[in-house]
């Protein structure tokens, strides 16, 4: 009689529990990944037509698996390598957004993949010259702040950007409590650095006739590969003086150490979806580089406003825009390929090198 009464239970739940085995064992393994290529910008397809920050890296490394990313900005593409590209649509907002759905997708195992962004910039001319190769140390972002319009703001304030929780510029102390500062891996990034410092990098006529408009000597120097911070700003600023508050901004925000020397859009959402899903244990933060190339310098030449400069401000017209394309490709190309050749050792030992 109780057997009678239980046995439907007893099936019910024998067939339930197939139902979840058979489901569990119809998801695939995840696909282990050693890199990440992280994009911004594309102008058009991914291949054959005028490119940008993906496209070099999808004819080049044969990235020709095309997987669908449908809670991020553009799908991805893959090797047989285990490299994987993603573009993240310009602006923190897309980037925070792409790598948040990358990171949680559950085809991907990416515990031990390196990422490197790897895109084009504008340049503070006091530090490169235009198609040089920056390896970022640390990225400030630069739109958690309060702000007065320049008009409004009192006679002896330098600028009308304010820190967050602050009510001046640069009033003391710091604080980074809103994410404002990423400090990247440093001896990832000198290990960086020292296997491509003396990478050749594209220059011609018209590289160079842009430089000689600019009198600071870094700024007229051929292209060349350095270390130097940036400023992560969904808003594209132009200008001399945005320059000194970018300057005055990094240094605030690094306790004076830090050097601005490139401004980009994205990569503050980058970092902080990356820190977030650190925390969850799907990705390793020490194992992310960020390579900015000068595509263009952040201010007019002399005898230039920058109103009249910023007409420039358009890809068509960057002074260096496919040799900054050529140079992140070419920097990146030789740190890719060292993490491939040597992953049975950097798969659980990122390499460094010190000072």
């Amino acid at each position: 009689m109780i057997l009678r009464r239980i046995l439907p239970g007893l099936l019910l739940c024998l067939f339930a529990f197939r139902l979840h085995a058979q489901a569990v064992a119809s998801i695939p393994n995840p696909i282990p990944i050693k890199v990440v290529i992280v994009a911004m910008y594309e102008q058009g397809e991914d291949t054959g037509d005028v490119p940008g920050e993906y496209q070099y890296w999808v004819e080049r490394m044969h990235l020709d698996r095309v997987l669908p990313l449908d809670a991020g900005y553009h799908h991805l593409r893959m090797n047989n390598d285990g490299m994987l590209a993603v573009l993240t649509g310009v602006a923190t907002a897309k980037a925070a957004a792409t790598i948040m759905a990358l990171g949680l997708d559950p085809r991907f195992d990416l515990s031990h993949a390196y990422w490197l962004v790897a895109g084009i910039a504008g340049g503070d001319p006091a530090d490169v010259s235009l198609g040089s190769a920056v390896w970022v140390q640390q990225v400030i972002d630069g739109e958690i702040a309060h702000e007065l319009d320049a008009r409004e703001i009192p006679a002896d304030w330098p600028t009308g950007i304010v820190p967050l929780r602050r009510t001046k510029p640069y009033e003391e102390p710091a604080d980074a409590g809103y994410g404002e500062l990423y400090e990247l891996n440093p001896g990832l990034t000198r290990w960086a650095f020292q296997l491509t410092k003396s990478t050749p990098l594209a220059d011609d006529d018209r590289m160079r006739e842009k430089r000689s408009h600019f009198a600071q000597p870094a700024a007229q120097r051929p292209p060349f590969v350095t270390t130097g911070d940036e400023v992560s700003s969904s808003t594209y600023w132009h200008g001399a003086k945005l320059d000194t508050w970018a300057n005055a901004w990094t240094r605030y925000y690094t306790g004076g150490k830090g050097n601005f020397m490139v401004s980009g859009m994205e990569d503050s959402g980058t970092l902080q979806s990356l820190t977030f899903l650190a925390h969850a244990g799907k990705v390793d933060e020490r194992r992310v580089l960020v390579l900015r190339t000068v595509s263009n310098y952040d201010q007019p030449p002399v005898g230039m406003s920058a109103a009249e400069s910023l007409t420039e401000q358009k890809v068509s017209r960057f002074g260096a825009y496919l040799p900054s394309l050529e140079a992140a490709y070419a920097v990146g190309r030789p740190v890719v390929d060292a993490i491939l050749a040597h992953w049975s050792e950097y798969r659980d030992h990122p390499p460094s090198a010190s000072e």
